[in-house]
């Protein structure tokens, strides 16, 4: 399944993951820092989608209240 969210709060504006029997196969953000989020983008391939939600939820970036990393959650728990 291919999940596409539209970012809220954070310098990137999209992202993309292929999710494939409940574990993330890629993911590819649009803006944002790109050498962190290509970390984190490899980071999370193979991991059980469950996991990456507990583990990025609830990241805030500065003072924002929110982060790519908790975007990145949100995206994967509102596809569940």
């Amino acid at each position: 399944m291919t999940i596409t969210y539209k970012t809220k709060g954070t310098c990137s504006s999209k992202m993309t993951a292929e999710v494939e029997d409940g574990v993330i196969r890629s993911l590819q953000v649009e803006g944002g820092c790109d050498g962190n989020l290509q970390g984190i983008s490899k980071l999370v391939v193979g991991m059980q989608v469950e996991d990456v939600i507990e583990r990025l939820e609830g990241i805030r970036c500065g003072r924002k209240a929110t982060s790519c990393p908790d975007q990145l959650a949100r995206a994967l728990k509102q596809a569940l």
